[in-house]
């Protein structure tokens, strides 16, 4: 009977890729961010022709699952899904099995069963992401957990001010409001910084954490300090993350008179972001949002190439000018 050899690990065939999700912006290097807006660049170009469809995802399966109220990040993922023409399919807490408490992994393993390519994940507690990626084969892209990440809000930022400015490196940025109940605003502090931004947060001590400058951030407790800067993005007050009974401000209207962006605390050419849900006459005067100058609107759409490139980009083996891809009138 001839020896058994047993092959060394160095000479054995590589093994299956490991799966990729979308966390955190920290998942992300410099590199990596480049190659994704430049990816939504060419799929933002796609979306100029009048079949906007196109044949990239066709057989995947992109399954979002939304335990938080969304409007923009439910629908531009949904979308995105089906501009690449990859079958959907939603899941709300509210009427699900949820409501009769089942179990966040329980609820995850189901999903798995039907064997999805992509979960989209918002929940309100912070790690939801991570026990999706334990329990399930999918690749995950969290649209939200808690207080603690919002990566694709990150990107579609940079994305925006990327193709309005021009370039990221070397602008200001000032982060103005609600940061210590905000996922927007750690991961844009760390997208921005990344890409070479300087980073400003303004706010009153309450509503920043305490730390945060260890992000590579400045602080201001100054409202006038947002004119230095060439981008305000303004976030809303997190009530329903706030802890019952707490009084962060002593009203809304003195946060407002103290700490709302007006057409007074701006100077000329300012633009002004934010991510929604806005609450006019709050943290942002009704000026202000319809103003010329205002980047809101360009946001929200550019959440829509920024998801399908996020989706492509997990799901491929790098970016492919979308000039190669041929639109599909498939349903």
């Amino acid at each position: 009977m001839g020896e058994i050899h047993v092959m060394r690990d160095g000479l054995l065939p590589p093994g299956p890729p490991e799966r990729r999700h979308l966390i955190s912006i920290t998942d992300l290097r410099k590199a990596d961010v480049e190659r994704l807006l430049g990816t939504a660049r060419s799929f933002s170009r796609s979306l100029e022709r009048e079949v906007k469809k196109l044949p990239t995802l066709r057989g995947r399966t992109i399954v979002n699952v939304f335990y938080e109220s969304s409007t923009r990040t439910s629908s531009s993922f949904e979308l995105a899904a089906k501009r690449l023409s990859a079958d959907t399919m939603a899941i709300k807490a509210a009427g699900s099995s949820v409501d009769k408490g089942e179990s966040l992994k329980d609820t995850i393993l189901t999903l798995a069963a039907y064997d999805p390519d992509v979960i989209v994940m918002r929940h309100p507690h912070i790690g939801a992401p991570q026990l999706a990626a334990r329990y399930c084969e999918a690749h995950i892209v969290n649209a939200g957990d808690g207080k603690h990440q919002h990566p694709t809000q990150a990107l579609l930022d940079l994305f925006t001010i990327q193709e309005e400015l021009g370039k990221i490196e070397g602008l200001h940025v000032a982060i103005v409001g609600d940061v210590l109940h905000s996922r927007v605003a750690r991961s844009n502090i760390q997208g921005l910084t990344m890409m070479g931004a300087r980073v400003t947060l303004v706010g009153p001590p309450s509503l920043i954490p305490r730390g945060i400058e260890a992000m590579g951030c400045e602080i201001s407790t100054d409202i006038r300090s947002i004119a230095a800067a060439d981008v305000v993005y303004v976030l809303r007050m997190q009530k329903e993350r706030m802890q019952e009974g707490a009084n962060y401000v002593p009203s809304l209207r003195e946060y407002s008179a103290r700490w709302g962006v007006t057409p007074e605390r701006l100077r000329p050419g300012q633009k002004v972001m934010h991510p929604g849900p806005m609450n006019r006459g709050v943290e942002i005067d009704p000026r202000v949002a319809d103003a010329a100058d205002a980047l809101i609107e360009i946001q929200v759409r550019a959440g829509l190439v920024v998801r399908m490139a996020v989706l492509y980009d997990l799901l491929t083996h790098g970016p492919v000018a979308v000039k190669e891809l041929e639109p599909t009138e498939v349903a």
